[in-house]
């Protein structure tokens, strides 16, 4: 069972590891001629610009591979058109929540000046909101998965675990982490 502090946990390292990877990147070829030094403040606004962009062509990506495995989902689960219902609730309560707004984010330097207590609160309010949009799509599952054949509860049970399951991408426990036994040898 994961829990809120795992989430958090994968979720900072996801962080991290997106972050990391953007600082990892081989450096560009240098010009041939030094560009033309502009007002310190003049690149801010179109690097905020660009980041916002990105952003949101990420988050709708995701959006559609999200949409692409419910399709496919639906599709294996084979569902009568009794089922369609439900399928709507747990459909409907697994929508991804709405985009970030398109405002300034808290950065590093913000969340520094904050107290602990603030952080903390911070935090815990975050925590609450993940907490509060887990047990919806929680509830939406286990209503939508009362309604399943045994034959449409085994698929949906292979499809979870291997969307959410360890092993696939290397989670602790999977094949992939050193520690399970199925990992390979190291020579």
């Amino acid at each position: 069972m994961i829990t809120s502090r795992n989430r958090l946990l994968c979720a900072g390292l996801l962080a991290a590891s997106i972050a990391s990877g953007a600082f990892a990147q081989a450096p560009a070829a240098a010009p041939a001629a030094p560009a033309p030094q502009a007002q310190p403040g003049a690149q801010a606004p179109a690097k905020a610009a660009n980041a916002r962009e990105d952003r949101a062509q990420r988050f709708e990506q995701m959006k559609q591979r999200h949409a692409q495995h419910l399709a496919a989902l639906k599709e294996k689960l084979k569902l009568t058109p009794a089922q369609e219902g439900a399928w709507n609730n747990f459909a409907q309560a697994q929508q991804m929540p709405p985009a970030p707004a398109e405002g300034p984010r808290m950065n590093r330097d913000e969340f520094a000046k904050l107290t602990t207590p603030q952080r903390l609160d911070l935090m815990e309010k975050r925590q609450a909101e993940r907490s509060a949009m887990f047990a919806k799509r929680a509830d939406a599952t286990r209503s939508f998965y009362a309604t399943l054949t045994p034959e449409q509860q085994k698929t949906f049970d292979a499809e979870s675990m291997r969307r959410f399951g360890p092993g696939e991408r290397g989670e602790r426990g999977g094949p992939h982490h050193p520690h399970h036994p199925a990992a390979p040898a190291k020579s």
